[in-house]
């Protein structure tokens, strides 16, 4: 069998002149988790121009949705942001990652810290039922340059709430707090400095963060990871792997490239 199925693009959304999603068709045998990245992307060439992009939409959805920045010399960015419904794409058959919530002791709260584009692997998790059942509480921290680039802002707040079959787990358990910092906006600052000062939790509204209940899952840019990763550290807070699950995780295939 081809490591790669082809896919049928079937909506495209420019959030701003440099952020953009779009949503797939799914091949009947492709399973992922939540959490999961898998290799995307165009014939170019006559050869496949691939690149791991983390899975935005739920594990049970019929379709497939990522978000992805423009780079206007990006060798696959600058062809995949022309893509329009009825273009086909590459999709990878064998998804993978750490980012996985079997990787994270069950716990009080979990937070779940993004900035940018890594707001997709949670946008995952938080539409799984089973990232509830281990938390009483799960909060949703997304960090941007820009107000316009808090992507699936009004999703979160205002369309899962009232989601048919996960609305009243999500009203009730997830918290969301969008986070800006080069524009005036409610909450500003940057992640890890609101995470260490406890200001983070008071916005969100959740108990104080203890290093021993809580856990907590990272993705976004590597700055943000290395600073996060340095106040955990400083918590004795333990990371968790495929072997061992801990108190937090990010994920690796990206850090490490």
């Amino acid at each position: 069998m081809s490591m790669l199925s082809e896919v049928r693009v079937l909506t495209v959304h420019h959030w701003t002149g440099r952020l953009f999603s779009f949503t797939t068709t799914r091949d009947p045998s492709f399973r992922f988790q939540s959490g999961q990245f898998t290799m995307i992307g165009l014939m170019v060439e006559g050869k496949p121009l691939l690149r791991a992009y983390s899975l935005a939409s739920s594990s049970f959805a019929p379709e497939l949705e990522f978000l992805s920045i423009k780079v206007p010399d990006g060798p696959l960015t600058s062809r995949l942001r022309l893509v329009q419904p009825g273009d086909t794409l590459l999709v990878g058959r064998k998804p993978s990652g750490t980012l996985l919530i079997d990787n994270v002791l069950p716990g009080r709260q979990l937070f779940l810290l993004a900035t940018g584009t890594g707001i997709a692997p949670f946008m995952s998790l938080i539409r799984d039922p089973g990232t509830y059942e281990r938390f009483e509480r799960v909060v949703l921290v997304h960090g941007c340059r820009l107000v316009a680039e808090l992507a699936y802002r009004d999703l979160i707040v205002r369309t899962l709430p009232r989601d048919e079959l996960m609305g009243e787990t999500i009203a009730r358990q997830l918290r969301y707090l969008p986070v800006v910092t080069r524009e005036a906006f409610a909450h500003r600052g940057r992640l890890p400095a609101l995470l260490e000062s406890e200001q983070l939790a008071r916005e969100a509204g959740v108990a104080p963060v203890d290093p021993m209940l809580d856990r907590f899952m990272l993705c976004g840019s590597p700055a943000m990871l290395r600073d996060t990763q340095a106040v955990l550290r400083k918590w004795s807070v333990d990371e968790g792997n495929m072997s061992r699950p801990g108190r937090y995780v990010i994920e690796r295939a990206f850090v490490d490239k």
